[in-house]
């Protein structure tokens, strides 16, 4: 149980207070007071796990549903107790690495938040810790963590975002560069940066109607002097997208210039097939009219034909040759 709940504690007035034992004792006691909150974080809990801290909380079932299960898209959720935001982090290990996505789902009613955390980008610590080192932001309640928790999720969107333009510029000069040997391979690099633009785009699009939901009035136990935070968190989103959508649109070019490239280096390649095919068709030819053993040939007794013949054949060759090279065929 102590591996599942990764952090758990009571605040009093923005300050860390105590961790408690009895969560329900705890819950009860900062709703009483009315400055307090609880938090409490969890690392992919199974449902008897979940069921143990969060018996009083009033979470609804389809919610409670949603956190065990993960595969959610980002969203937010109005429930009569609660607030249910889900977001998905990101984590990109940079050059051609790989691009993983967690889960983070925010539970935020009277008195608590409940964090909920799947796959391992962007551990929720160093949030807590800023937090708890800023007593004055911290005593907004659980609005103060929703707000940081996505301020958090979004900004390191950012610096993803920027990782993969950096990628995807020595992905695009390895395909424009005049050396570039054009294959398998450089195809399966665009698609596979194709996926991962894919599944960023999945983490961070669907985000927007949330976060600006969270702007706007009328969304319980959000406190209306933050929505001008959240304001700032829906910007760097907008940012985040437009530049998933630069990215997209990037790849796309690069794609289609990958294939006009290998089209253009097929037609190079056919044409010099078809110059050396030529090539070789004027001697194949005339050796073949004299390999058919007729008696009465040109040429056929005299003592010079053969390397006249020989001769022909050459020059013929060597005339193709200069008109191909002269059209750059070669």
């Amino acid at each position: 149980m102590q591996e599942v709940i990764v952090d758990c504690a009571l605040y009093r007035r923005g300050r860390r207070a105590e961790r408690p034992r009895d969560f329900s004792a705890a819950l009860r006691r900062a709703r009483a007071e009315g400055d307090a909150f609880l938090w409490i974080g969890l690392h992919e809990p199974t449902e008897e796990e979940f069921n143990r801290v969060t018996r009083d909380f009033g979470l609804h079932p389809l919610a409670v549903e949603d956190s065990l299960h993960a595969h959610q898209r980002p969203k937010l959720e109005v429930y009569a107790d609660s607030l249910f935001l889900v977001l998905k982090p990101v984590a990109y290990e940079g050059d051609g690495g790989r691009l993983s996505t967690g889960e983070l789902m925010v539970f935020v009613g009277e008195a608590f938040v409940l964090t909920v955390r799947h796959g391992e980008a962007n551990p929720l610590g160093p949030v807590r810790r800023r937090l708890e080192e800023d007593p004055d932001v911290l005593r907004h309640g659980p609005t103060a963590v929703m707000y940081a928790v996505s301020d958090t999720v979004v900004d390191h969107y950012l610096d993803v975002a920027a990782a993969l333009h950096t990628d995807l510029e020595g992905l695009e000069a390895a395909v424009f560069a005049e050396d570039a040997r054009l294959g398998a391979g450089t195809a399966s690099r665009i698609y596979e940066f194709k996926r991962r633009a894919l599944e960023f785009r999945r983490a961070t699009v669907p985000l927007t109607d949330a976060v600006t939901r969270l702007t706007g009035a009328g969304v319980p136990f959000v406190h209306q002097d933050s929505r001008l935070f959240f304001r700032d968190v829906a910007d760097h989103l907008s940012r985040v997208n437009e530049q998933v959508e630069s990215i997209d649109r990037l790849l796309t070019d690069i794609l289609s210039a990958y294939l006009a490239q290998m089209g253009v280096r097929q037609n190079d390649d056919m044409r010099k097939i078809s110059a050396w095919a030529a090539m070789f068709a004027v001697p194949t030819a005339i050796a073949g009219v004299y390999g058919m053993n007729f008696d009465h040939m040109p040429e056929l007794h005299w003592v010079w034909g053969y390397p006249a013949t020989i001769l022909l054949m050459v020059t013929v060759c060597v005339v193709l040759f200069r008109i191909f090279k002269r059209r750059d065929w070669f």
